[in-house]
């Protein structure tokens, strides 16, 4: 794989051994929220190649004697059948999934905390089924002017009416299935009731970006800009750590906000605030294990165009605002970037004027751009990684890697049986004809064991893909970018 720039050894060692010794400065309890994705972090594997989608995890591998989990989720977002915009899971759902795989990974799951918990009855079904489930449920209210008014959130009448969670490790992980959840507030009401049981339990955040020992305008801190457009997210630098120790970092603006607030708190739970700036609440060594910084900064400027193109197809589907391509078109503008940079754009739009028909264009990890075009046989898609699969297995482009025994069957049930408008193979007609082809033809088995070299490889469409295309080049990790032309037999 080309540019790399992160090792993610040094990551997972590095991580570990901070969480540690932040456990070790409270009294070997310590609440650890987590925010974004724990598992399946590609935006993180994009921007620093090396960095491992599961790392997350394996850091929390490291420390599995030592930790359980605590899912928390808001009684109003299961009410509301809140979804997950990536995965399109209720965050109901999204939970269960995660208890599933925790354990499927051999962490804890000590219990799940329902959040502003006012008696819905959807919220109570979900109690049940969990319970079914031998899963232990907490309940947390909804506090008026929550975190503002200190005085009455640090008292019986806020945090004090809130379940006290019972826990039975040092580390304790706080996740959620999505943003608003109210993970912090659990922390917090956690240090309040630890602290009337006698305990002096501590706080901090498990964070990956922004990277707080990176410049502000950095690529990489730019790109979780462009990734949080719909957060109204912010890079700033914490002038909280400027102020305490003349030392310049990166935060995001709601921690800066809410900072004081929290300090606050901490100065009435334990008398004083271990933490004098946002900075120094996360947990983030992420930046220590940066290896090559021109290649960071590479991909992550590939990252802000791929953010910048997705974003204003999805505003032609109405799904985004001209906020948020406005923002990414500013983000890029400042680090004197276009469209142009991404080479497979190029290739692909030239491809389409040349043939006058749907094509597509990837650019390989090595550098090199495969094109395919629309044709009777197969879509656009479909030929650009049949041709990619035959460049990687020195076949010859003459050669036809699909058996005729095979395909036309398949074309007469899309027609006659299926409905469908048009006879032509799309994507997953393809792989599974290549996978059955393979079994008695040598270049077809040597094509299909290509298939992970497509692994970070770049993609231009010139028109939009059907949304179940994109999610095949997802899972084979191709990072796929459209024209916003609409072509109705794809969608």
């Amino acid at each position: 794989m080309k540019n790399i720039s992160f090792n993610n050894n040094m990551y997972l060692k590095l991580q570990s051994e901070k969480i540690l010794e932040r456990v070790s400065m409270f009294e070997n309890k310590l609440y650890l929220e987590f925010g974004g994705k724990l598992s399946c972090d590609y935006h993180a594997s994009r921007v620093l190649r090396g960095f491992e989608i599961d790392s997350k995890v394996k850091v929390l591998s490291k420390l599995k004697n030592k930790l359980e989990v605590v899912i928390v989720v808001s009684a109003e977002d299961i009410k509301n059948s809140k979804t997950r915009s990536d995965t399109g899971l209720t965050y109901e759902n999204d939970c269960l999934q995660q208890i599933d795989f925790f354990k499927k990974n051999d962490l804890l799951v000590g219990s799940v905390c329902i959040t502003k918990y006012n008696n819905q009855s959807q919220a109570n079904e979900f109690i049940t089924k969990l319970s079914n489930l031998n899963i232990k449920t907490y309940k947390h209210y909804a506090i008026k002017n929550y975190p503002y008014d200190v005085n009455k959130v640090l008292s019986d009448d806020g945090f004090g009416k809130n379940d006290y969670i019972e826990t039975t490790k040092p580390i304790v992980i706080v996740t959620a299935p999505g943003p608003g959840s109210g993970k912090m507030a659990v922390c917090l009401s956690q240090l309040y009731n630890e602290n009337k049981h006698g305990i002096k339990a501590g706080y901090a955040k498990y964070e990956t970006f922004p990277i707080w020992n990176l410049p502000l305008k950095h690529p990489v801190n730019l790109a979780y800009e462009a990734a949080t457009t719909n957060l109204n997210d912010v890079n700033m630098i914490d002038y909280f750590h400027l102020e305490a120790y003349g030392i310049s970092s990166v935060n995001y603006n709601r921690d800066l906000e809410v900072f004081p607030v929290l300090k606050q708190m901490f100065e009435q739970i334990y008398g004083k605030s271990p933490y004098l700036s946002p900075t120094d609440m996360g947990v983030n060594m992420v930046g220590f294990a940066i290896t090559n910084n021109e290649n960071a900064e590479k991909t992550s400027k590939d990252e802000i165009i791929r953010r910048y193109l997705d974003a204003k197809c999805s505003l032609k589907l109405g799904k985004d605002s001209n906020e948020s391509v406005d923002k990414l078109l500013l983000i890029m503008n400042s680090l004197s970037i276009s469209v142009d940079d991404r080479k497979c754009v190029a290739a692909c739009l030239q491809k389409a004027k040349e043939t006058n028909v749907h094509c597509v264009a990837i650019e390989l990890d090595n550098g090199k751009i495969i094109t395919g075009k629309k044709s009777d046989l197969l879509d656009a898609t479909s030929a650009a990684i049949i041709n990619a699969l035959k460049y990687y297995a020195k076949i010859n482009d003459s050669i036809p890697l699909l058996s005729p025994g095979i395909i036309e069957p398949l074309q007469n049930l899309k027609t006659t049986y299926l409905n469908n408008q048009s006879n032509i193979l799309t994507l997953d007609d393809v792989l599974i004809c290549l996978a059955i082809t393979a079994k008695t033809n040598a270049m077809a088995e040597k094509a299909l064991s290509q298939i992970s070299k497509l692994k970070g490889a770049q993609m231009h469409s010139s028109v939009m893909l059907n949304p179940d295309v994109i999610s095949i080049l997802k899972k084979l990790r191709i990072d796929v970018t459209t024209e916003t032309e609409q072509d109705t037999m794809l969608l």
